[in-house]
């Protein structure tokens, strides 16, 4: 079987050297010293200012909606995964769709001003695949409306744009560190913020507003993650680069030997030092992609539809339509990809594909 991801495990002795700490120190959760230790490495690792690391990748959204949103219209992606959407909607804000660009897939920036209305709050963009909005224009806009800017950066653990990483542009920027993303703490996520002082609520705001253990901040939740998912992270860390570079080689393959005469896949915008995250393509229709994706899973190659569907359509949230997500949703295909593909394992996949298209 060929699934669409898998989890990098580390050695499973490396885990259990830090878990040895756990149980040496008897600390298992509250921002224990391994905790502190992982988010010291990212944050030199990345190159940001400060990070904060949450129990998974949505809460930070959620935090940063209840901060910045002020219960009002969020200008946002139909074409992302449905926590970014129900983050929005959970915190009791509106989401307001914008259409997507068709080649780089992330919210076309020439639209969002026509969006803008005396309710608008903030911009919830997601960099998708990894691969950043025009985060430039976006900003130009935010700055010439007054509104915040979240990015939802999930997949982005790795990406530089313009020589820095994607975490250092906008108000706040969030990242999920689930098992099936690049870097990983088993589940988790992060949230980013230059700001110092925006970082300080975003920080009191994942531990219950504490300020010491008998006064408050304000408002929180519980956001912590334990010292055994630290430990996980701690684990994955030193083959960060090992990783890249692997799935670096299945992009490669893919880029060398899918048919690219009746396939399209992401444009991946100038300036930026991808991290190979997901590879999709989108084919020319839908019922070309439903006898594909049979034909694959005959073969025990399960692909996944990444992003399905359009966002805008689902109930809670539906809005106006959005032809370009809707059209893309219904065509594209996530391929497998993860440290231990073989080219056996990926020629199987591109022969497939390619007879079928």
């Amino acid at each position: 079987m060929i699934p669409v991801t898998k989890t990098f495990l580390p050695p499973i002795t490396e885990y259990q050297s830090h878990l040895e700490k756990v149980w040496e120190k008897q600390w298992l959760t509250n921002r224990g010293p391994l905790l502190l230790e992982l988010e010291e490495k990212l944050k030199n690792h990345l190159d940001i200012s400060n990070i904060t690391i949450t129990n998974n990748g949505t809460i930070p959204l959620q935090i940063a909606l209840k901060l910045l949103g002020k219960g009002g219209e969020i200008i946002t992606t139909p074409f992302s995964y449905v926590a970014t959407t129900a983050a929005i909607v959970w915190e009791n804000c509106i989401p307001v769709f914008v259409d997507i660009h068709p080649e780089y897939l992330t919210i076309d920036e020439t639209k969002i001003e026509a969006a803008i209305t005396p309710k608008t709050t903030c911009i919830l963009a997601t960099h998708v695949f990894g691969n950043p909005c025009n985060i430039e224009a976006i900003e130009a806009i935010a700055k010439k409306h007054n509104l915040k800017v979240i990015y939802d950066a999930a997949h982005c653990f790795g990406v530089n744009y313009h020589n820095q990483s994607v975490f250092n542009y906008g108000d706040v920027s969030t990242c999920s560190f689930h098992a099936t993303k690049l870097f990983h703490t088993g589940e988790g996520g992060a949230m980013i913020c230059a700001d110092s002082q925006l970082a300080h609520q975003l920080f009191y705001s994942h531990n219950f507003g504490h300020n010491g253990p008998l006064d408050f901040f304000g408002l929180g939740v519980n956001g912590k993650i334990s010292e055994l998912q630290a430990a996980m992270g701690l684990a994955v860390f030193p083959h960060m680069s090992h990783i890249l570079s692997e799935r670096k080689k299945v992009v490669d393959y893919y880029n060398e030997y899918l048919n690219f005469a009746k396939l399209k896949t992401i444009k991946i915008r100038d300036n930026t030092e991808w991290n190979y995250s997901y590879y999709p393509i989108i084919f020319e229709s839908e019922e070309v992609l439903l006898k594909v994706q049979q034909e694959l899973n005959k073969e025990g190659v399960l692909p996944r539809r990444y992003f399905y569907p359009s966002l805008n359509t689902i109930g809670y949230a539906k809005g106006k339509s959005m032809p370009i997500s809707e059209a893309i949703t219904s065509k594209v295909l996530c391929l497998p990809l993860y440290v231990g593909l073989t080219n056996d394992d990926l020629n199987k996949i591109v022969t497939t594909i390619t007879k079928n298209t």
